[in-house]
């Protein structure tokens, strides 16, 4: 029996939103949409996360009865990176604005929300 409803669209929706903010910060340390905040690491690190999110997004869809487990792999690793970046951030071969420090941060938090969505979503 395949699990339908509002939890499965919440976290399909977790994950476009982590996809898309991870996307537009390697837009921002590409260069291409803030200046002044370019960082070749971060921006391949953060597109190849959003990569990763996007493609539990859409294995998602397609196999609909492993959208809890596609949501937890996918966010897990995006919160592996997080920590990644945040520590190189912290030790100073990281993005040192306060707007990347602020991004790790919020992101950190909304990755841990949507991972504990998830894990309680594999239980309805």
């Amino acid at each position: 029996m395949v699990k339908t409803g509002q939890p499965w669209r919440m976290l399909r929706g977790f994950l476009l939103l982590e996809a898309g903010l991870l996307g537009a910060a390697a837009l921002v340390h590409g260069g291409l949409l803030l200046r002044g905040h370019v960082h070749g690491q971060a921006r391949i690190a953060e597109a190849v996360i959003a990569a990763v999110l996007l493609a539990a997004w859409a294995l998602s869809l397609a196999l609909p009865r492993r959208t809890y487990k596609l949501a937890l792999l996918g966010q897990s690793f995006a919160l592996i990176g997080t920590m990644v970046g945040l520590f190189t951030i912290f030790i100073g071969i990281g993005p040192q604005s306060a707007p990347d420090l602020v991004f790790h941060l919020a992101l950190l938090a909304l990755l841990l929300a949507g991972l504990y969505f998830a894990r309680r979503a594999s239980f309805i």
